[in-house]
Formats: C-alpha cells, structure tokens, sequence
C-alpha cells in the first residue's frame, strides 16, 4: 500500500513537467510551457489635451493636473503647459467678479444703507412713536457700521422707537446670507444694552485704527421696542440718515484677501449674477461664447476657464485698475504681508512681499481644485503674471507645486524681490464709511427724500 502511494504522488508531481515537456513545435522546437494570461485593469480614460508640447499621437499623459501660463508684461510667453485647457478655476472667479465690480460701479463707488421712521417723532423725550426701518445691499455692512449708525442717529436726537425694526429683504450684516439674522444682529448692536461684545470690540478696534477718540467718549444707544421683521419699505416712510460702505477699492481688498464668498456673491447679485458676469467677460474681455462656463461669482460649484482665458482677465483687470489710479496691490492679497490666503503661506518665505495674487481652493470638487493668479518681481526687476491651475488631487500638494514653480521663477531671475506697498490693515479700510443724514428738519417730514428701496 505504501509502494502503491509513493507511485501515486510521483505521478501527480510529475505529470505537469511531462506535459510542458511534450509541447513541441512542428519544426521540433521546444515551447516554454502555456502560461495563461494576467487580468490587467485598464487605464482610466486619456482625456483630450490641446497644445501640450509633451503630448502625441504614440504617448499621451494619463492625467493632466495642472495648466500653467507665465508671461512678460509685453506679453511674451515665459511658460507655457496645457494653457487651453480647461480647468475649476475656483475663487480665482472672484477676479471676473472685481473686474465687473469696478467696471459697473468705479473704483470709489459706495453702498448706501438707508435708514427710515415711521410714525412721529418727540424731540423732548427723543422717542420715535413708530418704526425704524432699514433698506440696502452692501456687501460689507458689519458690527462697526451699525455702532455707528446708532451714534449718528443719537446726534439726531433719536434714542428709543417704540414699534418695530424692519428690515428691506436683501438687507444684509456681518456676512449673512439671511435677512432675518442679520435684523436681530442689528436689533441688538444698535441698543448698548444688548450689544454683543464682539460688537463693542470692532467699534472699539474700528475707531483706534481711524484715531477718532471722540467717539469713545459716549456710548452710542438706540432701543427698539418692538420685533424684528423683514418687509418692504412702507409708503410714507422717511429717510433720515444713509450710512455708506468703505469705497469699492477697499470692499474689493477685503474680499479678496479673505476670498470672502458671501461678498463675493452679494456683489454678483448687482452685477446681474453669473450672466452679467458671463457678459462681462464676452463683452468687455472678448472671450468666445460657450469656451468657458461661470456658474457662481464667488468660485464655488463647476465654473471652467483655460490659463489662456484667465490671463485675459488679469490683464484686464490690470487696466481697469490703472485707469482708477490704483495698482494690483490695492485690491489683491500681497503674500506674506497682507491677512488671508496667503499670509500664513508666504510669511517665513524668502518671497514675502514679492507676490500678488488671488487663491482659489475646492478640496472636493472636480477630485480637488488650487488656483494661484496673479504677478511676481524678481530681483532684476522682472515683472511676470502668471496662471498656474491644477486639478484632480491633493490641494496641500498642489500649493507646494504652486510655490515651487514661483520659486524657480524667480531664482532664474537672480531671486525674489518685494513690491513697493504700504500696507493698510483691514480694520481701516472697513471703517472708512461716511454717514449722511437729514439733520432734524428731516425728522418732521413724512415723505422720503429719495425714492423708497
């Protein structure tokens, strides 16, 4: 039975060798023995890449994650990859939005919010026997601006109301997106008593930066006894005090150094949304219809455009700014200098102050959007703009292919060197507002002075 066994198992070993052994080709070559093949699973898609230097007909680059175009200020082309191409530009849509912005409203332009009473007005006890309504679409009103209205309405004789706060519906503060939140936000900045304290601390910031120490020397009040709704102006109202943003230019240079896209989409609203921006751009910077796509105007959700097609817009921005007497730097983030996007990313960088431009980041859509576009000086004095945009992967590794690419840039060129710039902080320029108000001869008429909002 052993025997038998042995016999058995050296069959079993040995009859694979015997069959690979048997297979001969008809001339009496021996073949090595039949190995089936491996499943191997496919590459993804190669899409269709334009104007690649390093793509051809017999080896294509599986994935192309970033387009890049630098250029001279006369226009000459310093780098160039996948530059038609489109990508997720992402916040870098907010320079559409700026160059729209001062386009439609010039670089000085202010947003009025417009303030109103109903009813009578006692100047003896300073009671308003009615309701303060408030009406307007600045993107940039805040905790500050409404101390400030409370101060100037006091200056009014104005100290109680005892019906309602009514708020216009595209009435906005401190950056929300509800009208309602932002009336009872109002409802207790204006009132000391209820004033939050982050409020009380950005009055007391904003006046420090502007050095106004009168204005410390009281605390302003108004005390609305009423509720909080948000209406429509009523017929019969009366304006009696206009509160006005900071100029445009400085809205701008909040919005891009935070890449703040609650502005940014407040202000696209009154430039007609993403079609007016699409006109824009159309119109003003000649881009061909259907070659690019904006959906929002703060760079949110799917929005498309080429290297080639954002380097328009920069330049065209670029010009736009020239003809209000202001340069890149009045609007845009300086890297390493200016609060933001870029200050944590350039500030122990040996290019601090050498860069300006706008970021743009989605860590999930289209599989992980980074954008940086704008302008940067070297040491022999070379100004170059450039367009770096990269897709699909990790956005952490993208910005150190962004910064790199600038660095190499710029150590052709004998190494970075900064822009001229005098940096204002950000508290200034939002607390630069004005307010005008129908002084107390306004408080005894009942019909506004300006149409209603």
């Amino acid at each position: 039975m052993k025997t038998l066994r042995l016999i058995l198992a050296l069959v079993i070993l040995l009859g694979p060798a015997a069959g690979a052994r048997a297979q001969v080709s008809p001339g009496g070559a021996v073949q090595p023995p039949f190995v089936p093949p491996m499943s191997v699973p496919p590459l993804p898609p190669v899409e269709n890449v334009v104007g690649l230097p390093f793509a051809t007909e017999e080896q294509r680059p599986t994935f192309v994650h970033q387009g890049v175009l630098v250029e001279r200020l006369s226009g000459e082309v310093v780098r160039e990859e996948a530059s038609d191409r489109a990508y997720n530009p992402a916040s870098a849509i907010k320079l559409v939005t700026a160059l729209a912005a001062l386009r439609t409203f010039g670089a000085k332009h202010r947003f009025a919010t417009a303030f109103w009473v109903t009813g009578t007005f006692d100047k003896a006890t300073g009671t308003v026997a009615g309701d303060l309504v408030v009406s307007g679409r600045d993107p940039s009103f805040h905790d500050e601006h409404a101390v400030a209205v409370a101060r100037e309405l006091n200056q009014l004789g104005i100290k109680t109301v005892t019906g309602d706060l009514v708020v216009a519906p595209r009435f906005t503060m401190n950056f929300s997106p509800s009208s309602q939140r932002s009336g009872e936000r109002l409802y207790d900045t204006l009132d000391a008593e209820r004033r939050p304290a982050a409020a009380t601390r950005a009055w007391y910031e904003s006046r420090v930066a502007l050095r106004d120490a009168e204005a410390l020397r009281s605390t302003p009040s108004v005390a609305v006894m009423g509720a909080v709704y948000v209406a429509s102006v009523p017929a019969g109202a009366r304006a009696v005090s206009t509160h006005y943003s900071p100029v445009l230019s400085d809205v701008l240079k909040v919005l891009l150094c935070y890449s703040n896209n609650f502005m940014a989409e407040r202000l696209g609203d009154q430039l007609g949304g993403a079609a007016g921006l699409t006109r824009t751009l159309t119109t003003d910077v000649g881009l061909k219809p259907g070659e690019f796509r904006i959906a929002t105007a703060s760079g949110l959700g799917v929005n498309r455009m080429t290297p080639r097609q954002m380097m328009k817009v920069y330049r065209a921005l670029l010009e736009e700014l020239r003809e209000h007497g202001l340069r890149a730097a009045d609007i845009l983030p300086v890297a390493g200098v200016d609060p933001g996007t870029l200050q944590k990313r350039y500030a122990d960088s040996p290019g601090r102050g050498s860069v300006i431009a706008k970021t743009g980041t989605l860590p999930r859509t289209d599989g992980g959007v980074s954008a940086l576009v704008g302008q940067l000086r070297t040491a022999k004095g070379d100004t170059l703009l450039f367009v770096i945009f990269d897709q699909r992967g990790s956005v952490v590794r993208f910005r150190q292919w962004q910064d790199a690419l600038v660095a190499d840039l710029q150590s052709q060129r004998g190494g970075p060197a900064p822009f001229t710039y005098a940096p204002q902080t950000m508290a200034i320029r939002l607390s630069s507002s004005e307010i005008d108000s129908a002084r107390s001869s306004a408080l005894e008429e009942y019909e506004p002075a300006t149409p209603n909002q």
